[in-house]
């Protein structure tokens, strides 16, 4: 067996590194998921005689439109959070050749 098959556990730096990079990778697949969730919703029926439209059976395209868009703003935040906590010197060493 080589030194190399030997090697069972990382470090546990360079494993935090990673699992953060695999959450920025799940950030797209989780927004596309939770822009789905619009969809689900019903239409609205304007009740009858309600002047305003509101009525059962739905969510208003205003509320959807803030869902979307507090997604959004959710997702870049997340974002730039996890891309802080990342350190660059872990790729690095990873590349072939790296110091």
């Amino acid at each position: 067996m080589s030194k190399a098959a030997k090697a069972l556990f990382l470090e546990r730096r360079s494993y935090r590194q990673r699992r953060l990079m695999d959450a920025l990778r799940l950030l797209p697949l989780l927004g596309a998921v939770l822009w789905a969730v619009p969809l689900l919703w019903g239409q609205p029926e304007p009740a009858a005689g309600a002047a305003d439209g509101t009525g059962s059976g739905g969510m208003p395209t205003s509320h959807a439109m803030l869902y979307i868009f507090g997604v959004w703003a959710v997702l870049a935040i997340l974002a730039l959070c996890l891309s802080l906590r990342l350190d660059r010197s872990v790729d690095k060493m990873d590349a072939p050749g790296g110091a």
